[in-house]
């Protein structure tokens, strides 16, 4: 099984980056290929809405020059793709909301281009955050379920850690191991 993890976290060394390390390994000992994409070393523009990318068959087509190609690549060689994201003002980091803005380019429903290069793909999400989980995350996971919806595509649910302690929230034994059980459930939900 091919996953991407899209980092969506600006500190490379974060809560999101240390939740990341016990799913990221049993995933990788369980069998599945993982290519985890740092977003914030990554150049990314926003989605400028000019629909260029909607006139491109059966490739993803946006017109800017920018990281999100190689993204879009990654993303299209995956079955699953994890968005691994700080919950800021109820919602994912800029970062990441890029990346899913951009999502426009995949499915071509709005002009001479016909397809969807991301249809069947499975997203599940890895979240940290302040507030209780689904005062925090709801929004985003709601967010989410819409866009699986409109891309048919399917949600796998979340994971999220709540920060009471700092970093040692994440480097907890339930943490880790809640961590660890939800990417057992994503490669047994998705063999």
């Amino acid at each position: 099984m091919n996953i991407c993890i899209l980092n969506g976290s600006p500190r490379l060394n974060g809560n999101t980056s240390e939740l990341l390390k016990p799913f990221f390994e049993e995933l990788t000992s369980g069998g599945a290929s993982v290519a985890t994409v740092q977003l914030a070393n990554r150049n990314i523009a926003s989605c400028k809405g000019c629909y260029h990318c909607q006139d491109v068959q059966d490739v993803y087509g946006c017109i800017q020059k920018d990281d999100m190609h190689d993204v879009a690549q990654t993303i299209l060689k995956s079955e699953l793709i994890v968005l691994a994201t700080p919950i800021y003002t109820w919602y994912c980091t800029t970062e990441l909301k890029a990346v899913l803005d951009r999502f426009y380019g995949f499915a071509k429903f709005y002009s001479s281009a016909t397809g969807n290069l991301v249809e069947k793909k499975r997203i599940a999400i890895l979240a940290t955050h302040g507030y209780d989980a689904s005062y925090a995350a709801d929004p985003f996971v709601i967010g989410i379920q819409r866009m699986c919806e409109h891309y048919h595509m399917g949600y796998d649910g979340m994971y999220s850690v709540r920060d009471v302690d700092g970093l040692a929230s994440f480097q907890t034994k339930k943490a880790q191991s809640g961590a660890r059980e939800f990417a057992r459930y994503l490669l047994q939900k998705n063999s």
